[in-house]
């Protein structure tokens, strides 16, 4: 069935990604990758909301306790959830919706409707022939499109459950947090917010700012730092990002930290001697604390589709990743990226992004996601 739908792709006028809905513009991960460079260009993460926080702008010099506040008052995590993924949803349920119009049963036009549905959603080809594999066995008890849609949360809920639990805090203070992944996905952000939260919940919270060499980079992480309430430990421009990791170690000992979060430079994951880089904090870290770091989170952009899977796999050899955070998914219509994340890789999903604001950056809830996704 999917050589078929291969097919009916090359025949339509407009390329799948042209959905209503969802932005045109967006460039690919290849685009992204062509067009920077590690150490001298200017990365979405330049400045705090320049790309994916354009409303911090003017919060940047307010004190964090309004940004707290403002927080508080806004709607409630599913209703966040549900709202960042509406073109996704909006794609799917509407489809899904129109397929049963004038039938009673799941027919085999239907399925190969619904495959087709499902990859453009980006869940991937093989997760989605093993989906539709399943459906297709018990199409014979499904009587409408509400009952497709249980059948599919099921299907999809299987994949999540099959995971490995993600890595418990250590017992170790400070727990050190090792924060990666390749230009442009949104790290410096992501670090921001969850030193926020944990800030929020009254824990001591340490940032060395070992992106050294990107232009703007360290002013960046510092006024995330500044409102998320932490403290940091930076060098000059062009400093050993190593060394940076180590002081900052070094301070959080010191000062009591409870959390300490190593933001990294981004590197394009296929470049050899980048990724040697990255390995030498990480056994600096090790160095001076035993077993750090406790965690390696990798920083993945949901619009960049199945590139992201290729940048998991390949830091996940290099460093060994404990869990990953998957930002933009508001972004896009191809939310279904998870699901293929989810299926394809044994790592953890720990964190979804799914708007500007620091709550929208989410503790990854496999049911609650799919049921914002129909």
């Amino acid at each position: 069935m999917a050589f078929k739908w291969l097919k009916k792709k090359k025949e339509k006028a407009e390329p799948p990604e042209k959905i209503e809905g969802e932005a045109l513009d967006t460039p690919s991960a290849d685009e992204v990758i062509e067009n920077e460079t590690v150490e001298e260009e200017a990365s979405s993460d330049d400045f705090p909301g320049e790309a994916d926080e354009p409303d911090t702008k003017a919060q940047d010099s307010a004190p964090a306790e309004n940004n707290v506040a403002a927080e508080k008052k806004g709607p409630g995590l599913f209703f966040r959830l549900k709202s960042g993924l509406s073109k996704t949803r909006k794609i799917l349920t509407t489809d899904i919706d129109e397929l049963f119009l004038g039938k009673k049963i799941v027919d085999d036009d239907m399925i190969e409707d619904l495959e087709e549905l499902l990859i453009t959603s980006d869940m991937g080809v093989q997760t989605t022939m093993d989906i539709m594999e399943r459906i297709s066995g018990k199409r014979s008890r499904i009587a409408g499109a509400g009952e497709l849609k249980r059948v599919l949360k099921e299907e999809i809920l299987a994949y999540f459950e099959a995971l490995p639990e993600p890595v418990p805090e250590a017992a170790a203070k400070p727990h050190v947090v090792m924060v990666v992944g390749v230009n442009g996905v949104g790290k410096t952000t992501t670090i921001g917010k969850l030193a926020a939260h944990e800030s929020k919940k009254g824990r001591k919270v340490l940032i060395a700012a070992a992106d050294t060499f990107r232009a703007a980079a360290i002013e960046q992480i510092s006024i995330w730092a500044e409102r998320a309430g932490a403290e940091i430990v930076r060098h000059k421009d062009n400093a050993d990002p190593a060394a940076v990791a180590y002081d900052g170690i070094e301070a959080a000992i010191s000062r009591g930290a409870d959390t300490v979060y190593v933001d990294t430079a981004g590197r394009l994951h296929t470049k050899v001697n980048l990724m040697e880089e990255i390995k030498k904090i990480q056994r600096t870290l090790s160095k001076r604390l035993p077993d750090a770091p406790h965690e390696v989170l990798l920083v993945l952009d949901a619009t960049t589709g199945q590139n992201a899977l290729s940048q998991a796999k390949m830091f996940n050899e290099a460093l060994g990743i404990t869990g990953i955070a998957l930002t933009k998914l508001d972004g896009t219509a191809k939310g279904g990226i998870v699901v293929s994340i989810c299926s394809e890789l044994n790592i953890p999903l720990k964190y979804i992004g799914v708007g500007e604001g620091v709550e929208d950056l989410q503790p990854f809830d496999p049911r609650q996601f799919v049921e914002a996704l129909f």
